[in-house]
């Protein structure tokens, strides 16, 4: 089972839904940097569960408990690993999926490759639960690249039919609904409302836009920044498509349209348009990084869904229990920054060791 990403920062992700804790370990962290915990619990916080009514009505502290890799609060050059004990778990709520996978869910391909030693209580290692070590990594990350003038921060652009097309250039992270546009928040929480009320979900749209990343991070081909930032971002369960710049729209572009004109501004090379998401043959070309996260509607529905008996192989109607989120998304946001912030931070590592060389 691979759970394991990065170069010069390497990131284990480890533990399920249901299991005692979950947690991560980061081998490559330099030493001498100072974690401000408050600042990581606040943006952990934004990913927790249970805080408003678009989101699960379960209850998780999700409060780290580090067991190496610092001292006195600071990196101390060991492997960090932290955890966060899983306290309100119902494993009772998944009995019935023993036998019958959930639509939509990992249940069947985790059958398919694990057999009956499978986890299934809480959809075990494939759980979004497990987004909560990843964003431990990604806010430890976020602070660090903050320290170099690089600044990660991500939005809800859309949920259901709803569009926030308000320009996109500071963060949100202080509003409970993260979104530019208050009026289209409003109209997305009316959505998710619509969707919970019909026992229902609905999916949507993060965009993250990264600002003063340097020039140079990444490689050509295989790893190029493109296909970093999208293997960190498929890590979180609920994506199900990655787009940089116009993204697909760029494919009814002439090349007249989609290029990106060089100029200099102020003795520094920047392109008047960015229509690349500013990476360019997989390399950052100093303008800003912008990227898109798909998130499909939650799986876990109220509403009686077509399966099968794994045993039996007959049809069986399946009522999902436990505790869903109607909407991924807004819980998303904070996950897809943490995403793109290992990722950079990873590449940035690697490009202050090849100077080095």
């Amino acid at each position: 089972m691979s759970s394991s990403y990065g170069e010069s920062l390497r990131l284990t992700i480890f533990g399920q839904s249901h299991s005692p804790a979950i947690g991560v370990t980061m081998e490559g962290l330099p030493a001498g940097m100072p974690i401000d915990m408050e600042a990581l619990q606040s943006f952990l916080d934004r990913r927790a569960p249970g805080q408003n009514r678009w989101s699960t009505p379960r209850k998780e502290s999700d409060a780290p408990e580090f067991l190496s890799g610092l001292r006195d609060g600071v990196t101390c050059g060991a492997p960090l690993t932290a955890i966060i004990r899983n306290q309100n778990t119902r494993s009772g709520d998944y009995d019935n999926l023993k036998n019958c996978p959930r639509p939509g869910h990992a249940d069947y391909t985790g059958y398919a490759k694990y057999g009956p030693h499978r986890d299934y209580t809480g959809g075990g290692h494939f759980s979004g639960r497990l987004t909560a070590p990843l964003c431990i990594a990604g806010g430890i990350c976020l602070q660090l690249l903050e320290r170099q003038g690089i600044r990660v921060f991500a939005r809800i652009r859309s949920i259901a039919h709803v569009q926030d097309d308000a320009p996109f250039t500071t963060s949100v992270a202080e509003k409970p609904f993260p979104t530019v546009d208050d009026a289209a928040g409003q109209a997305m929480v009316q959505a998710i409302d619509e969707a919970r009320r019909d026992g229902d979900s609905v999916g949507g749209v993060v965009e993250c836009l990264v600002l003063g990343a340097p020039a140079g991070l990444g490689d050509p081909m295989f790893g190029g920044m493109e296909n970093r930032i999208s293997s960190a971002l498929f890590a979180i369960p609920a994506v199900k498509g990655v787009d940089f710049g116009d993204g697909f729209a760029a494919a009814a572009l002439r090349g007249s349209e989609n290029n990106d004109p060089f100029a200099v501004e102020d003795g520094k090379i920047v392109t008047a348009t960015n229509h690349c998401g500013g990476i360019l043959g997989g390399i950052t070309d100093g303008m800003p990084l912008l990227v898109r996260a798909a998130i499909k509607p939650t799986p876990s529905i109220v509403k009686p869904q077509h399966s099968v008996n794994l045993s039996t192989l007959e049809p069986q109607t399946l009522q999902v229990h436990g505790r869903h989120d109607p909407c991924i998304v807004p819980r998303a946001v904070p996950c897809v920054e943490a995403a793109v912030a290992v990722a950079l931070y990873d590449a940035y590592l690697t490009a202050q060791r090849e100077k080095e060389l």
